[in-house]
């Protein structure tokens, strides 16, 4: 059975044909997995609460007899299990009472060094405390908390401490780096941290050759691989080594009610990362996290796009970001392309970015059809809405490239209904010279930021009734190599000194309409080769 919609909603604008017949009143669902009644108690199977004993063997055999027997409910009742790596099967709901923690070891010898996935590419990892690949009808359910040991696993660097936090790390041992500004754990760790490359591994390598810097691979706290019908619904997720949440290759997936708590400094500890899943609920769920926030990914590089699945038809509502580096984010690992995404009904706060999208050269891919409406951001610390094909690089070469199938693409954005109370910068639009972004149309947006707007090797850019209210007017909209960008009722709060800087030979077709100038100092200033005849401006 299709879950339906919480909501019908008017259709905010008449989408062309590229969105597969999705639409505001009819959007993408997940089926749900289906599950027998029978339920097995692990402490049936021998587990003992209290955080002493590991029970990883009893609660291991309640979930492989449970599917043996054709699935039902595997119960951790309220109370403390200590466990090592869970590994779910078809079938199988992991359900947590209230009142119940699965508090996994940081005993790193229970995790074996095992071929998996980190950051869009295949690497070794440690085995993650919960795992499933290749499932059909999963969940792990029930207000329980699941904790994964995180601060045993993660570095830390120093300038993310108190200085008493900083004394207790380093009295507990491990190792500091050579600047003494890097906690490492372990000397394993260490190892792992300083070696050259050491993630850049393809499929096939030899895990015995990383046994001597094992400790460096973290796991992500859980993850469901090539599964279909999958539900997490309730639970609280929290301290993970790295990632938290990581869905790879799902089918028919939901993620409703759950929390996400990792750490501010939890160094790559994203909250949830949907990589090249289809048919995709994501709902009524609060994040913190100490990396992105709700992320799309799909792959890095030639491996991703070798493997060629998009994260695709994918709804993100009603969630809260509380922290994060970016609220909903898509990338930088997007070499498999994003496709018919609708997000709406979300609130960030706090996050370093708002709706943060993210590729880099290198990367191929194609980002598009991408829905979002009904925001609301608080207190961002950058940027509100970012579009960055320069992500992680140092000094953005403006000289073209040839166009490869390494060349990343953003098209066919739809962004309205969207309010941000403070950030430091309103909107950057940052295209590539041999690939300009396409088709970023915001409708209906209000943003409070110190800094105005930014658009950069883009094209068919469309701004439309969009208020940014701005200390820094100088100018207020900078607009480099741009084509055909529209202006529409753009209103300000304060008198810009100028409100548009335009400059770059390729910059044609930038139009300003109906748009009251009549407090500005000085509507346009052309500079780097742009014509005059590159603004129109019209009532």
């Amino acid at each position: 059975m299709k879950m339906t919609s919480l909501f019908c909603l008017p259709l905010m604008m008449a989408f062309s044909s590229f969105a597969q017949n999705y639409s505001w009143d009819n959007l993408p669902t997940a089926q749900l997995p289906v599950f027998k009644k029978d339920t097995f108690n692990i402490v049936a199977y021998g587990a003992v609460e209290g955080g002493k004993k590991l029970n990883t063997t009893s609660i291991n055999n309640a979930i492989n007899t449970c599917s043996a027997k054709g699935g039902g409910v595997v119960l951790i009742p309220k109370g403390e299990w200590l466990t090592g790596p869970v590994v779910l099967k078809s079938n199988v709901n992991l359900h947590l009472n209230s009142g119940a923690v699965l508090q996994f070891t940081d005993d790193k010898k229970q995790y074996q060094l095992v071929q998996g996935d980190f950051e869009g590419h295949t690497s070794p990892r440690n085995e993650s405390p919960v795992f499933g690949k290749d499932l059909t009808n999963v969940a792990i359910t029930g207000e329980g908390i699941i904790d994964g040991h995180g601060e045993a696993w993660r570095p830390m660097h120093k300038g993310k401490t108190t200085p008493s936090e900083w004394e207790s790390l380093v009295a507990s041992g491990g190792v500091l780096s050579e600047d003494k500004k890097t906690w490492y754990p372990s000397e394993s760790f260490a190892i792992g941290a300083t070696t050259k490359d050491v993630e850049s591994s393809n499929p096939g390598f030899n895990l015995n050759a990383y046994e001597r810097m094992k400790d460096f691979f973290r796991p992500n706290l859980v993850v469901l691989n090539n599964c279909k019908k999958v539900l997490l619904q309730n639970t609280t997720f929290r301290n993970s080594p790295a990632w938290c949440l990581h869905l790879i290759l799902c089918t028919e997936l939901t993620v409703s009610g759950v929390k996400v708590n990792n750490a501010w400094n939890a160094q790559n500890g994203d909250a949830i990362d949907v990589e090249s899943c289809k048919d995709v609920v994501v709902e009524n769920s609060t994040f913190n996290a100490g990396d992105d926030g709700i992320c799309v990914k799909s792959g890095k590089n030639e491996e991703g796009r070798k493997r060629g699945v998009p994260t695709e038809n994918m709804v993100v509502r009603n969630c809260v970001v509380y922290r994060a580096h970016g609220g909903f984010v898509i990338g930088s690992e997007m070499s498999g392309g994003a496709k018919n995404i609708y997000v709406y009904n979300c609130r960030f706060v706090g996050t370093d970015i708002g709706l943060r999208f993210k590729t880099t050269r290198g990367r191929g891919g194609v980002v598009e059809n991408i829905f979002i409406k009904d925001l609301s951001m608080k207190d961002i610390v950058r940027e509100a809405i970012l579009f960055d094909m320069y992500y992680g690089v140092k000094g953005k070469k403006k000289e073209a490239l040839p166009v490869t199938e390494a060349t990343p693409q953003f098209k066919n954005f739809y962004v309205s209904n969207i309010n941000c109370d403070g950030a430091e910068k309103a909107i950057v639009i940052r295209g590539l010279p041999e690939m300009s972004i396409k088709g970023i149309h915001l409708s209906d947006v209000t943003l409070n930021a110190r800094k105005g707007v930014e658009i950069i090797e883009a094209e068919a850019i469309s701004l439309t009734n969009v208020t940014v209210i701005s200390e820094e007017t100088n100018p207020l909209i900078h607009v480099d190599n741009g084509i055909n960008v529209t202006l529409n009722n753009f209103k300000f709060a304060a008198n810009p000194v100028l409100l548009l800087g335009i400059e770059g030979s390729k910059s044609s077709g930038i139009k300003l309409v109906k748009t009251d100038t009549a407090t500005v100092g000085k509507v346009a200033y052309f500079s780097n080769g742009t014509s005059e005849q590159a603004l129109i401006i019209s009532k």
